[in-house]
């Protein structure tokens, strides 16, 4: 900002009027009061800056408005606790007792949720307590394994065994088949996973739940965020839904009965979520029926079943039996 010009009309080398000094005076007082005010941040006027954003006195950008956006979208969320961040096959909200953050995978004291850590029981795609039967021809990618029930307990694979008779193979298989009956180190290794399964599945149902009792039992048509759900119900799933998050995102599903899975229904993630990282803990058994599409890991009391067709991105553990049609089962990369 220029502060004052040299005057158009000629003067002596020696010789400035008395109005022009008193000018000269005046306005050098103000250039000095002026830089002194800024120094110190005392002006309150706002400034427009680069962009036209208001400024204080200081020059730093004034936080008022990013503070009244801030309050309007923290309005808009769901972080008091009242209402799920939730949303059904419309875009509606769904109703539950109880509410998570806005993207964020909360247990009921706030903090993030850590995924349910399976021990060695993560090392297998199928593990049960008492058989494992399939009805050809289906595909698994991932080891499974059976105790303490024997091989015999393994049916439907056409199992090859190893020259080492630690474990076993099948042409319906990717990987290795494991029974309480092999020999050494497998019998010890499978009392440890079984153990591990149980540990999981006792520590998937003691999280505190975001959310209790939602849909009734029903979720069909549901696009669930983060968190941990409870039913004191069995749970249905009669049409799509979808788990929307991120790849650090936890669900925990808590089930107090069965899980059912209507045919040609599909779980589906979005947003980068990962099958790792989602829990299905049913104290009763868990059903999929023909062709339908499943992501997570089953954590079962007793049976799992798969009818004809149905794949799964997960791994099916269950304390009594797990049987297989036809099915597709692909153990998440852990």
């Amino acid at each position: 900002m220029t502060l004052f010009q040299e005057s158009q009309t000629p003067m002596s080398q020696h010789t400035i009027s008395t109005v022009t000094k008193s000018r000269l005076s005046q306005m050098g007082i103000a250039f000095l009061l002026l830089s002194h005010g800024t120094a110190c941040g005392g002006s309150d006027s706002a400034t427009p800056t680069d962009g036209g954003n208001p400024t204080d006195g200081g020059g730093h950008a004034s936080d008022a408005t990013a503070t009244d956006e801030m309050s309007s979208a923290g309005s808009q969320g769901s972080s008091d606790g009242e209402s799920a961040d939730v949303e059904n096959a419309d875009g509606e909200s769904a109703d539950s007792e109880s509410g998570a953050e806005d993207g964020n995978t909360l247990d009921g004291e706030g903090t993030a949720t850590a995924a349910v850590d399976l021990g060695t029981a993560g090392d297998y795609a199928i593990l049960a307590k008492t058989g494992i039967s399939t009805v050809p021809t289906s595909a698994v990618t991932g080891n499974i394994g059976v105790s303490p029930a024997a091989a015999t307990y393994i049916t439907g694979f056409s199992l090859v065994a190893d020259a080492t008779n630690v474990f076993s193979r099948s042409p319906q298989v990717t990987g290795k088949i494991y029974a309480a009956d092999y020999a050494v180190p497998t019998p010890a290794n499978l009392t440890t996973a079984i153990g591990d399964m149980l540990v999981a599945f006792t520590n998937a149902a003691g999280r505190a739940p975001d959310v209790s009792g939602l849909g009734a039992g029903n979720i069909g048509g549901m696009t669930l965020k983060a968190g941990v759900y409870k039913w004191g119900t069995g749970l249905l799933i009669p049409t799509d839904v979808t788990l929307a998050g991120n790849a650090t995102d936890v669900w925990i599903f808590q089930i107090a009965k069965n899980l059912t899975v209507s045919n040609a229904t599909n779980i589906a993630l979005t947003g980068g979520a990962v099958a790792k990282h989602v829990f299905w803990q049913v104290a009763g058994f868990a059903s999929l029926g023909t062709t339908a599409h499943f992501e997570g890991i089953i954590l079962a009391k007793t049976m799992i079943s798969l009818g004809t067709g149905a794949t799964i991105t997960g791994s099916l553990l269950a304390q009594t039996e797990v049987s297989i049609e036809s099915s597709t089962v692909v153990e998440p990369a852990m």
